[in-house]
């Protein structure tokens, strides 16, 4: 499959600065695949450890911090020669590891010319802990669940993926590639974008296959949650994980422990939901009471929104079944329109680098679906999920930020337009907001 992040690796790799990568990502998304796959094309070879997989490569690392003896030892136990500049050293599996992690210190100062790239599940747990952390000493990357591009890719709609990236007018797209495009993202809503499920679809069309390998992901996501130190804070993560699809069914989104469990309070709670956003299953979006920058400073810590890292895995959480696809706008608008909103969150999170908020305002109700931070601007965003296109909420926001408004934003399922200074993206435009945005500002 092709992977956008490629291009990222080889940048790193070609950096003058490089140093030993960390590659972050949920289980599953992909990063043991693109590891490989980098190496394969852009390297001689590849030395590939797996920390899960050969427990006893540890021990080279609890024994030395010497860059060379641990350089010696890998070479006996991987059967080839490591080449710096030529072969791709990857480190697997590493969260459990922390010694190895804290070795790629080392081998930056004192080894640099070797490039080096470590991946595991839940690093971002491992990463939250102090211990012994070679803090400037590594570069990250993040890997997301595939984009509707990608998929596009995928699925052979290669010509359908160029021609998104082609558009650099703000005009009505042609009813010829609006209405594939427009049944193509039901498709993603029903797959979503972790590459198994995505591989079932695209390659057999075999429902069955897809549905499982979507359960079998958030198995495997459910039984990590007994790995919180703390055993007592299982049960509340899980409770956490199940309440989402009904956190995101009501109309005010805002997160409510007392859905979780009757009574649930936010301190007995927040450590198991900060765990999830660390591990960066679920993304954690707060309400945000001004437009104004810094955009952290106007966060109000105690409202909130949590989305989850992939459309699919809410549809499979939620057990909405795949035949919705054939039903009209019935995906788009399930369960007031949470797929929609989760699946614009989730192509927001892998365009812009800071987090997106959310703006509301009580007495009468408005609500803002996402502000987000393009450069020094901040832009308010509304996902209609029909074609309903009222934005009342978006007027009352300009009216009370004109001053901060260059260009408001709405998603939904009608044309690519620009109504005064409302830009309309139709949904399946999602992965080129921000050069969208680019074009008008």
């Amino acid at each position: 499959m092709e992977r956008s992040i490629l291009e990222k690796l080889l940048a790193w790799k070609n950096s003058s600065y490089r140093k030993p990568l960390i590659l972050k990502g949920v289980r599953q998304v992909g990063k043991t695949w693109l590891l490989k796959e980098f190496g394969r094309l852009y390297y001689e070879n590849t030395a590939y450890f797996n920390f899960d997989e050969h427990e006893e490569y540890r021990q080279f690392f609890e024994t030395t911090k010497d860059v060379g003896r641990l350089l010696q030892n890998l070479t006996l136990a991987s059967g080839q020669k490591i080449v710096p500049g030529k072969t791709l050293i990857v480190f697997d599996e590493v969260q459990d590891c922390p010694k190895v992690i804290n070795s790629m210190k080392y081998f930056c100062e004192n080894a640099p010319q070797y490039h080096i790239a470590c991946a595991g599940s839940l690093l971002g747990i491992s990463l939250a802990k102090p211990s012994s952390f070679p803090v400037g000493k590594v570069n990250f990357m993040q890997i997301d669940p595939m984009t509707f591009s990608e998929f596009l890719l995928a699925n052979g709609d290669g010509n359908l993926a160029e021609y998104l990236k082609s558009i650099n007018t703000i005009e009505p797209i042609p009813d010829a590639f609006f209405n594939p495009l427009y049944e193509k993202l039901k498709m993603y809503y029903v797959t979503g974008g972790m590459p198994e499920p995505v591989l079932m679809w695209t390659e057999a069309r075999d429902v069955d296959a897809m549905q499982e390998a979507l359960s079998g992901i958030i198995g495997a996501y459910e039984r990590d949650f007994a790995k919180h130190p703390s055993i007592s804070e299982f049960p509340k993560i899980s409770m956490i994980w199940k309440s989402i699809p009904s956190q995101l069914a009501r109309e005010n989104k805002k997160f409510l422990y007392r859905v979780v469990k009757e009574g649930a309070r936010a301190r007995e709670y927040e450590d198991a939901l900060q765990w999830l956003v660390d591990a960066r299953l679920v993304h954690k979006i707060y309400r945000s009471t001004a437009p104004g920058l810094p955009i952290s400073a106007y966060d109000d810590l105690s409202a909130f929104k949590i989305y989850l890292a992939d459309v699919g895995l809410l549809r499979r959480l939620a057990q909405l079944a795949p035949t919705a696809f054939g039903e009209g706008n019935r995906l788009f608008t399930e369960f007031k329109g949470a797929l929609t909103e989760n699946f614009v969150l989730q192509t927001l999170m892998t365009q812009f680098e800071v987090v997106p908020r959310y703006w509301s305002q009580n007495n009468p109700p408005y609500e803002v679906d996402f502000l987000i931070q393009r450069e020094n601007d901040i832009f308010p965003i509304e996902v209609k999920s029909e074609t309903n296109l009222s934005s009342r909420s978006l007027r009352k926001y300009k009216e009370l930020f004109a001053d901060k408004v260059k260009l408001r934003v709405r998603f939904s399922l009608d044309n690519l337009k620009l109504d005064d200074d409302v830009l309309n993206i139709p949904l399946f435009l999602a992965d080129q907001t921000d050069r969208l945005i680019g074009l008008l500002v």
